[in-house]
């Protein structure tokens, strides 16, 4: 997909690449095929789980120009990650980096009801998950990250793009990403988190139907 200018790639999952002229960023790489492979020049991580965090997909994306920002989460796994990058970035939410190119802001993501056991959230807030906003050019795209439809949500402004959970079980249900569609406002949504650790395409269907705003599966 391509929207004004900047490549859109949904893959597995969280998994999302953006290109521009040149810049190629992925999100959250996660069962990249060969096909799916470019010399990355940011790689952003939203958390250490295995579906996000995949050590084996990093490198083989990561050379010596790749800047890695990630989650505090990600640290013991990014830790055997054996090829020498640029940098890594730890960020937190609230955070905001800018680069040449690029303006990343990392934003809350966490859960309010969904539940790992009694009193225990898959995604809590105090583990400081990320989602991010991505200013590439003149386009800010959301990639919400695991999350439920949460108060800093009615924060976000401008959103161009937005690319939303909705599988349910570990983040929102389509019915709450429609929801929280209408709360952002974005002038486009994509939905992820469906087909390969749950949901299906039926949830990714299901909201492209509901939504208020356009919806293009990719």
């Amino acid at each position: 997909m391509d929207y004004q200018g900047v490549e859109i790639n949904h893959f597995a999952h969280d998994a999302f690449r953006l290109k521009k002229a040149g810049l190629v960023i992925y999100l959250d790489p996660f069962k990249l095929t060969d096909d799916q492979l470019e010399p990355a020049d940011f790689i952003l991580i939203g958390h250490h789980h295995f579906d996000h965090c995949s050590v084996e997909d990093i490198h083989k994306i990561s050379q010596s120009r790749t800047t890695i920002v990630a989650s505090h989460s990600c640290l013991a796994e990014l830790q055997r990650l054996s090829v020498e990058v640029k940098e890594v970035v730890w960020a937190r939410p609230g955070q905001i980096l800018s680069f040449d190119r690029l303006v990343i802001q990392a934003v809350p993501a966490y859960n309010l009801n969904k539940w790992r056991s009694a009193g225990a959230l898959y995604h809590p807030p105090a583990e400081n998950h990320l989602g991010y906003v991505i200013e590439i050019g003149r386009v800010r795209i959301y990639h919400a990250g695991d999350t439920d439809n949460i108060p800093a949500m009615a924060e976000l402004k401008d959103i161009d793009v937005a690319l939303l959970p909705v599988s349910g079980t570990y983040v929102m249900t389509w019915e709450e990403a429609v929801q929280a569609a209408k709360i952002i406002k974005p002038k486009l949504a994509t939905p992820m988190h469906y087909g390969s650790v749950a949901g299906s395409q039926a949830d990714a269907l299901k909201f492209k139907e509901h939504a208020d705003c356009k919806v293009e599966i990719v």
